[in-house]
C-alpha cells in the first residue's frame, strides 16, 4: 500500500519523487544539456579512435565505396567536333587532346591528355582541386617534361546542376554534395567514384607495352584522391598530394562530401599514407582551398546545403601527422614539402634516378603563357552521368536485399526464423546502425512530480547512460492502478524537434498537439502506463553535427539513442507497474522513423507501431524524382551508410517480427505517398503471412495529415497487449 499512495499522492506535493528515485532538479532544457553531453561524448570517441586504428587496403575500398567493376579499354577516346576538334594544343614536344574513357556502364571519366612525341620518361596522372580544371593545370612546365600525362577533371564545388531539370528549382548543394547525397545511402561514395576514375587510367597505363614509372598528383580535392588512389593500388609507383594532408579528427567541421563512415575508426590520414609505404610520397603543406558552405541561396533557390568550410592546417599540425605516419610506418619514404621545397628535389624523391634526370633535363621553360580554354559542357556530363548511373542502383541494391536478405530466410517454423534473424540483428546493430558498448554507469534514477490530470499523474525522469549521457523523459501514470497491479507500457516517441511534453499537451492551440494529438496521455487516460522519452534530435546544427562526428567513428545517432533506450527499458521493466513483457513502442515521424531502428534490435519491446514515417526508405533518401526527396531537402544528417544494400524498412519489420507490427498512414501526410508505402509494407504483410501470424501485422489507411490518428492503432495495443 505504501507505493501505492507514494505513486499516487502527489497531487499537492510538487516535490514528490517515484520509489526508489533519487530527487531530479528542474533543467531549463534537458534537451540542450543531453545534446551538448552527446556531442562531448562523440569528440572524446574521435581523440581516442586515434589509439585502436588498424588500417588495411580493403577497409579503404569499403569506406569509400568502392564495390563497382570498372569497365576495361584499350585506348582513349578524343572528344570533339568540328566546331571543336580534340587537339587543344601542340608543341615540339607534344600534343595536348581533350579525352574520355569508361569507368561504369554510362559512366566516364573526362579530362585531358598530354602525349609526348618521344617515348615519356613517366607517366602522370594528375588530379586538380574541385574548384579548378584540367585546363588551369596544363603550363608550359608539364608540357615540356617529356611525361605522359592524364589531368581528369573532378565533380566541381558550383551547384547549377544540383537539381532535378524537371522542376526548374536552383538549389544552393554543391554538385559534390549532389552525388554524395545520392550515393551514400547506397554505399557509394563521390570519393569512390572519382577514385575509380582514377585507377581506370592505372588500368590503361599499366597495360602499355613499355613500362616506365607510374606517378600521381593531385592538388585539393585531387590531393585527396591521390592519396586514397595510391592507398589502394599497389601498381601506383610515387604519389605526390598538394593541399589536403591534415589531421582529420575535424572532419565533420569539412564539407559534408567529405563524411566517411567509419574513417576515424580505422583510418586517419597518417594511416592511409601508412599504406602507401614504402613508395615516395610527397606531402605538401601548400594550395589547400580555403571555403566556407554557406548556408544561404540565391533568390529562388533552396538552401539545402549542409556546413561546412575548407582551411590550411597550420605547420605544426601537418608536421605532427607526417610523424605519425613515420610512426606507423618506419618503412615510410615521405616527404615533407612546404613553399621553399623546390620542384628538382621532389622530382628527384618521386622518380628513380634515370627518369628524374631525363624529366629535368627535358624541361625547357621560356615563360609562355600556356591558354587553353575549359570545356563548357563536360561538368554537367560528369554530373549527370554519376547522377543516372546511382539512380538505377535503386533497381540493383533492391536485388541485393532480396538476395542477401530474404531469399536466405527460413518461413517454416518460428523457431529457426528468430535463431536466424537474430544475427541479421546483430548485423544491422553493427554494421548499419553502429554499436556502442552497453550503457556503463549506474542507472542513477532520478525523478519529479510535474502536474496531474483528473485521471493521470506525471512525473520527469532521468536516468544514467554513459559518461556525460543520460536518458530523460515524462512517466503518465493511470491514477485507478491498485496496489500490486502491473500494467502494459507503451513508449510514446515524438519526432524531429520535438520533447516529451509535445505528446501529452492538450493545448489545441499548441502546435504540437496538432501533430501529437496528446497520444502519451491519451493512451493513459485508457489504463496503459505510458513513458514518451527524449530523443535527441533536436537543436538543428546542435544535433546534426551530431551525425556527422558519429559517422566518421562508424556509428549514427541512432547508436545513442539505441542505448539510451537500453536504459530506459532496463528501467521500466524493473517498476512495480511494469508487466516486464508488455513493453510496446509507439512513435510519430522522426518517432516512427525511431520504430524501424529502435525496436528491430531490442527484443524487449513486445511490438512496434510506425507512424507518420514508414516508406519505401531507400527511395526517399536516393531518388531525385520528387521534390519531398530528402535530396532536395535540408535534413542532411539523414542518410546512413549502405542502408540501400542492407536494410529497407520491410527489412527491419522482419527483424521486428514475429512480434506485432503496425503501420499508421495518413493518405495527406507528405513524408511519402500511399504507393510507396504500400509497396514496402506489401513485404512485410506477405512475410507475417508465410510465418503464418498475419494477424499480428497491419497498416491503417486514415484520410489525414501527417499526425497521430489514434483509432486503429490504439485498438491494436489494447489487442497485442490484453489491455481491456
Amino acid at each position: 500500500m505504501k507505493i501505492l499512495i507514494a505513486l499516487l499522492a502527489a497531487t499537492s506535493l510538487h516535490a514528490q519523487i517515484l520509489p526508489g528515485t533519487k530527487p531530479l532538479e528542474p533543467n531549463p532544457d534537458f534537451s540542450a544539456t543531453m545534446v551538448a553531453g552527446i556531442d562531448k561524448m562523440a569528440l572524446r570517441l574521435i581523440e581516442q579512435s586515434k589509439a585502436g586504428r588498424k588500417p588495411t587496403r580493403e577497409k579503404l575500398k569499403a569506406a569509400i565505396g568502392i564495390v563497382d567493376e570498372r569497365v576495361p579499354f584499350t585506348a582513349l577516346e578524343l572528344v570533339g567536333d568540328t566546331a571543336s576538334p580534340a587537339l587543344l594544343h601542340e608543341t615540339e614536344q607534344c600534343r595536348v587532346f581533350r579525352v574520355r574513357w569508361p569507368v561504369f556502364d554510362g559512366v566516364y571519366g573526362e579530362g585531358l591528355y598530354v602525349q609526348p612525341k618521344a617515348k615519356p620518361h613517366a607517366r602522370v596522372i594528375y588530379l586538380p582541386d574541385a574548384d579548378g580544371t584540367p585546363e588551369k593545370l596544363v603550363d608550359e612546365w608539364l608540357l615540356t617534361t617529356g611525361c605522359e600525362v592524364v589531368i581528369p577533371a573532378l565533380v566541381s564545388r558550383g551547384s547549377e546542376f544540383s537539381t532535378n531539370d524537371k522542376y526548374g528549382v536552383k538549389t544552393n548543394c554543391s554538385h559534390r554534395e549532389w552525388i554524395y547525397r545520392q550515393s551514400y545511402e547506397l554505399g557509394r561514395h563521390l570519393i569512390g567514384y572519382e577514385v575509380q576514375k582514377a585507377l581506370s587510367i592505372v588500368d590503361w597505363f599499366k597495360a602499355q607495352p613499355a613500362q616506365v614509372p607510374l606517378l600521381i598528383a593531385g592538388i585539393g580535392e585531387g590531393g585527396m584522391q591521390v592519396l586514397h588512389a595510391a592507398a589502394i593500388d599497389e601498381r601506383i609507383d610515387s604519389v605526390y598530394s598538394m593541399g589536403y594532408f591534415a589531421p582529420r579528427e575535424s572532419v565533420w567541421q569539412e564539407p559534408i562530401e567529405r563524411n566517411v563512415f567509419g574513417l576515424l575508426r580505422d583510418l586517419g590520414d597518417a594511416e592511409i599514407a601508412s599504406l602507401i609505404a614504402p613508395r615516395p610520397l610527397v606531402l605538401q603543406h601548400l594550395f589547400y582551398p580555403n571555403r566556407v558552405v554557406s548556408m544561404e541561396a540565391a533568390k529562388g533557390a533552396r538552401s539545402i546545403a549542409a556546413p561546412g568550410r575548407l582551411s590550411a592546417p597550420d605547420l605544426a599540425a601537418f608536421e605532427a601527422e607526417v610523424a605519425r605516419a613515420k610512426q606507423i610506418a618506419p618503412t615510410s619514404r615521405i616527404l615533407a614539402a612546404t613553399q621553399e621545397t623546390n620542384n628538382d628535389q621532389i622530382i628527384r624523391h618521386l622518380l628513380p634516378q634515370a627518369s628524374a634526370d631525363a624529366a629535368l633535363k627535358s624541361l625547357k621553360i621560356t615563360g609562355a603563357t600556356i591558354t587553353i580554354k575549359p570545356d563548357a559542357t563536360r561538368q554537367k556530363r560528369l554530373v549527370r552521368e554519376l547522377e543516372a548511373f546511382t539512380q538505377r542502383l535503386l533497381v540493383t541494391t533492391e536485388m541485393e536485399r532480396k538476395a542477401q536478405f530474404w531469399d536466405k530466410l527460413p518461413l517454416k517454423s518460428l523457431p529457426e526464423y528468430k535463431t536466424h534473424t537474430a544475427k541479421e540483428r546483430d548485423r544491422f546493430w553493427n554494421e548499419v546502425i553502429g554499436r556502442l558498448p552497453d550503457p556503463n554507469l549506474p542507472m542513477n534514477a532520478k525523478s519529479r512530480f510535474v502536474r496531474e490530470t483528473d485521471k493521470v499523474a506525471i512525473y520527469e525522469v532521468t536516468l544514467d547512460v554513459w559518461d556525460d549521457v543520460f536518458a530523460w523523459g515524462w512517466l503518465c501514470l493511470p491514477k485507478d492502478l491498485k496496489e500490486g497491479e502491473k500494467r502494459p507500457v507503451v513508449v510514446c516517441q515524438h519526432g524531429l524537434e520535438g520533447i516529451p511534453e509535445d505528446t501529452i499537451t492538450i493545448d489545441e492551440t499548441n502546435r504540437a498537439f496538432g501533430a501529437y494529438k496528446a497520444f502519451t496521455l491519451r493512451l493513459a487516460e485508457q489504463g496503459f502506463v505510458t513513458f514518451a522519452p527524449h530523443n535527441p534530435y533536436r537543436g538543428m546544427h546542435a544535433f546534426r553535427t551530431l551525425q556527422r562526428k558519429l559517422n566518421p567513428l562508424g556509428l549514427t545517432l541512432y547508436s545513442v539513442i539505441n542505448g539510451q533506450h537500453q536504459r530506459i527499458l532496463e528501467w521500466l521493466k524493473a517498476q512495480p507497474f511494469a508487466i516486464p513483457e508488455k513493453i510496446a513502442f509507439y512513435g510519430l515521424s522522426y518517432g516512427g522513423k525511431s520504430a524501424m531502428r529502435t525496436p528491430a534490435v531490442l527484443t524487449d519491446y513486445c511490438l512496434s507501431i510506425c507512424s507518420g514515417d514508414f516508406n519505401e526508405w531507400v527511395r526517399k533518401c536516393v531518388s531525385t524524382d520528387m521534390p519531398m526527396n530528402y535530396t532536395h531537402t535540408h535534413e542532411y544528417e539523414i542518410w546512413e551508410w549502405n542502408m540501400g544494400r542492407t536494410f529497407n524498412y520491410a527489412e527491419m519489420a522482419a527483424l521486428i517480427a514475429p512480434r506485432p507490427f503496425m503501420v499508421e498512414r495518413g493518405h495527406n501526410d507528405g513524408v511519402g505517398i500511399d504507393e510507396w508505402v504500400n509497396y514496402e509494407f506489401a513485404k512485410v504483410r506477405r512475410l507475417y503471412n508465410k510465418l503464418l501470424i498475419g494477424d499480428r501485422t497491419t497498416i491503417e489507411h486514415f484520410d489525414g495529415p501527417h499526425t497521430i490518428h489514434g483509432v486503429g492503432t490504439y485498438q491494436f495495443l489494447k489487442e497485442k497487449l490484453g489491455w481491456k
